[in-house]
């Protein structure tokens, strides 16, 4: 008597399949995007890449691009420590840690308003924050610069503000006070803003200057309601035609 083979109407094994590849899914781990630096300096934020002969084909989120293998600086994966808040979010200043901003922006006539907003959008107060390139501390500073800046202990909160308030202070000094380039110099470094001439092309660079603006706005908007008297520090100028 010949064996009877166990039958599936096409429909249920669809079904299973289905399901089979719905579990796959949900048990692969979720992928990092990642950052393609170009030869230029510009990052792109890419889903995917392949290298198809001399040329990588990079994933976008809103679509594909095709560069030349020559114009890839690295690929690096996204930042593992992401300090930055929400758009429209403004954590508020501890008290501690206001009355430092408060004696470095009297130390060194830098708006504490300003301040604030810059540590928001760096570490979003967490004094123990540390990005991928070893920026440490409230304001983000490397080790390089704090030393340069005289900073002996980057991740005490008084150094760090200290520090950071005094590089501020002298980009604000050095783009006379625009504002927008003080921040770019700051966030990208003043090496890619003399090369360009203005605030770098890059993604992340734009929305930093444009992020601490917003609170920076914000915080001076609120201040103009309690009273028309400025905070402490001097207020940069209003004056900034290179804002992105």
């Amino acid at each position: 008597m010949p064996l009877k083979r166990a039958f599936c109407a096409p429909d249920a094994v669809a079904g299973r399949c289905a399901l089979l590849l719905l579990l796959v899914a949900l048990a692969a781990p979720v992928l990092r995007a990642e950052y393609v630096v170009l030869r230029n300096g510009q990052r792109l934020r890419v889903t995917g890449y392949r290298l198809l002969g001399d040329k990588y084909h990079l994933q976008l989120s809103g679509g594909y691009v095709e560069v030349a293998a020559a114009e890839v600086e690295t690929i690096e994966p996204e930042e593992v420590f992401t300090p930055l808040p929400a758009p429209d979010f403004q954590a508020p200043a501890q008290p501690l840690f206001r009355d430092l901003v408060e004696a470095a922006a009297k130390r060194y006539n830098v708006d504490a308003d300003l301040i604030t907003s810059v540590i928001a959008v760096e570490s979003n107060f967490d004094p123990k924050a540390v990005s991928r390139k070893n920026a440490r501390g409230l304001m983000q500073l490397l080790p390089e610069t704090a030393a340069q800046l005289g900073v002996k202990n980057i991740d005490d909160p008084a150094e760090n503000i200290d520090g950071g308030t005094r590089y501020l202070r002298d980009l604000l000094q050095k783009y006379n006070n625009d504002l927008a380039l003080a921040l770019a110099a700051y966030n990208a470094g003043p090496d890619k803003v003399q090369f360009y001439g203005r605030v770098p092309p890059f993604a992340e660079t734009i929305s930093y200057v444009r992020r601490v603006k917003r609170g920076y706005e914000k915080s001076k908007s609120k201040d103009a309601i309690k009273t028309p008297a400025s905070g402490a520090g001097a207020v940069p100028g209003t004056s900034q035609p290179h804002t992105p």
